[in-house]
């Protein structure tokens, strides 16, 4: 009773297309896969500026061919 057959399935599709019809299935399909493909380069974007990190104003940040991720921070207390 908590399963669908396949049959089930057919009909919701056959519903779904006639409510929507070919077209607008085939333009949302379309919308959605250039979503998803422009989600996936944002992310492959963002991972690569990541890599070298950049020193906020009023920091000092440096590294040595050794030890690349480390950054140095002079404090400064408040007033």
């Amino acid at each position: 009773m908590g399963s669908f057959s396949i049959w089930h399935w057919l009909i919701v599709l056959a519903i779904v297309v006639l409510v929507f019809g070919t077209k607008k299935l085939k333009n949302i399909g379309s919308d959605l896969g250039g979503a998803v493909k422009g989600f996936k380069d944002g992310i492959k974007d963002g991972s690569t500026s990541t890599d070298t990190p950049a020193a906020a104003p009023g920091q000092v940040a440096s590294q040595t061919a050794a030890d690349k991720t480390t950054i140095d921070v002079e404090a400064k207390q408040k007033s």
